[in-house]
């Protein structure tokens, strides 16, 4: 039988918490092990309970971008994702420096939180597809980090292209797989491949570069 995916959630608003239990509770595959209020408690719990993946509501009392740096320097391996209502670009690129592995906004439906947790428990890296774009602004830095991009990317493969371009579109490996005929495994050694090549940290960060490029194509 296939282990639960251990959960812990973090958000000041119980009603909040309650609907997000319940959504994990229903869905099988989840096991809710630890919630609170505050950062305090999610370093707590993080740390007591050593969670798979851990929720962070980022306007909680003592901030959640907080959190997820203090968790990610003591416990790497629990998977950070950041449920919150804010869209503005400076605090998904605070979230993602502070260590965290998603930033979804909680206007997602249920299904598609599901779907998205269990992805960035299996390793991926997850940004809202929107947001994602938007970030292109605050990336888009001087020319000579333009060109290095350039020489960045002449580097991969025809076949890691046209992985790194649907990644951009902001479809997961299974997807990817999907449209280009290969295993989520296979997609996974290529990402694995394409963010060495492009010295970047995350997909999220590889999705940008080749956004960026694409615009510089476009203009």
């Amino acid at each position: 039988m296939t282990s639960k995916i251990r959960i812990a959630l973090f958000d000041d608003h119980p009603l909040m918490r309650e609907g997000v239990v319940q959504t994990l509770d229903c869905a099988g595959d989840f096991e809710v092990i630890g919630e609170g209020a505050t950062a305090n408690d999610a370093v707590r719990v993080a740390q007591d309970e050593l969670p798979d993946v851990i929720l962070l509501d980022i306007s909680m009392p003592g901030g959640g971008i907080e959190a997820a740096q203090d968790i990610s320097n003591v416990c790497p391996f629990i998977r950070i994702v950041m449920l919150t209502v804010s869209e503005d670009e400076a605090d998904v690129i605070a979230a993602i420096r502070a260590g965290a592995h998603g930033y979804i906004l909680k206007g997602v439906s249920g299904p598609e939180f599901l779907r998205t947790l269990r992805a960035i428990h299996s390793g991926e890296d997850y940004v809202s597809p929107g947001l994602a774009a938007r970030l292109l602004a605050d990336f888009k830095e001087v020319k000579s980090t333009k060109s290095a991009d350039s020489n960045l990317l002449a580097g991969l493969t025809m076949r890691e292209e046209q992985i790194l371009e649907l990644v951009a579109q902001g479809l997961r490996n299974k997807e990817v797989g999907e449209k280009l005929d290969l295993s989520e495994k296979t997609v996974k050694h290529y990402m694995t491949n394409i963010l060495d090549k492009l010295q970047v940290r995350n997909r999220v960060e590889a999705a940008i570069v080749e956004q960026r490029r694409s615009v510089q194509h476009a203009s």
